[in-house]
């Protein structure tokens, strides 16, 4: 594996390849992360791995300083999963001036759910992805469906400004439990990580009623009585719960509000968003 911590080292060692296949991180790797960059491989002629934490996506309360940084560990884990090229640039290497210059993301799909309860979060995602491709230049790029609205925030970018890569989605990983793998995880006491288990198994409800109802889960009522049910759920067993939603697999848009049998008919799945303790955690299911 090469590592190399500035664009134009990078840019050298690409030169020679023609297809590189990107997975952006802030490091603090786990298995879900590895599982990215083996999918990566079958990809690319290159595989690509960025760790960088971005203080733009960030918010005022949130603790930039205070994020895991594993350098070490990381660096051995990517070894072993035959990464090709490290790129772990400096925050003056990657905003070498103050980065005045953003990338909004359209507010319909940026601003609910995550965006809702971390504002200007997808402006910082985008902005740092954004110039991250323009480092790498790859031709695909794999991000996690854990990450749901990060993906489809991706995609649409993409899409918008005709990037000339592919973006793929990568399954999400879980512990033979079922927890979803995240970097937050590390916060979670044992007890917490078997209590941590709910939160899955309160999307997977919602979307099993879902099922169960068939077309007329489409229902308004019907859907924000599911939300709400599993929201209070939530709540009694001591979680903080920020949001379960329904919404459209493919845009996240609110299927109880759509105008069209077609729209009515697409596929559909819960997200979910809650603190357990001082750890945030997110999942989704399809239905």
């Amino acid at each position: 594996m090469v590592i190399v911590h500035t664009i134009a080292e990078l840019r050298q060692a690409l030169a020679a390849f023609s297809r590189p296949a990107f997975v952006p991180t802030m490091g603090n790797l786990h298995a879900g992360h590895l599982a990215l960059v083996q999918q990566a491989q079958a990809l690319g002629d290159v595989s690509v791995v960025s760790i960088f934490v971005n203080r733009l996506q960030f918010l005022p309360h949130e603790d930039f300083d205070r994020y895991p940084r594993t350098w070490e560990r990381d660096c051995q884990a990517l070894r072993a999963a035959g990464c090709g090229v490290l790129f772990a640039p400096s925050e003056a290497e990657l905003y070498p001036q103050p980065q005045t210059f953003k990338v909004l993301p359209d507010p319909a799909l940026a601003d609910v759910l995550e965006g809702a309860f971390r504002p200007g979060f997808f402006t910082g995602v985008c902005t740092v992805v954004m110039k991250l491709l323009a480092c790498v230049q790859p031709r695909v790029a794999v991000f996690g469906r854990k990450d749901l609205q990060q993906l489809r925030v991706v995609q649409q970018m993409v899409r918008q400004f005709a990037l000339p890569l592919d973006i793929v989605e990568g399954r999400t990983e879980r512990s033979a439990e079922g927890l979803a793998l995240s970097s937050r995880n590390a916060y979670l006491s044992d007890a917490q990580r078997q209590e941590a288990l709910r939160l899955s198994a309160t999307l997977k409800t919602v979307a099993q009623a879902i099922r169960v109802h068939g077309p007329a889960a489409a229902d308004a009522p019907l859907l924000r009585d599911l939300e709400k049910q599993a929201m209070a759920d939530l709540g009694q067993a001591g979680w903080q719960p920020d949001y379960v939603a329904v919404r459209s697999l493919a845009d996240l848009s609110d299927p109880a509000q759509a105008t069209s049998a077609l729209e009515t008919a697409q596929p559909l799945v819960v997200l979910g968003a809650a603190r357990l303790g001082a750890v945030r955690l997110i999942d989704n299911f399809d239905v």
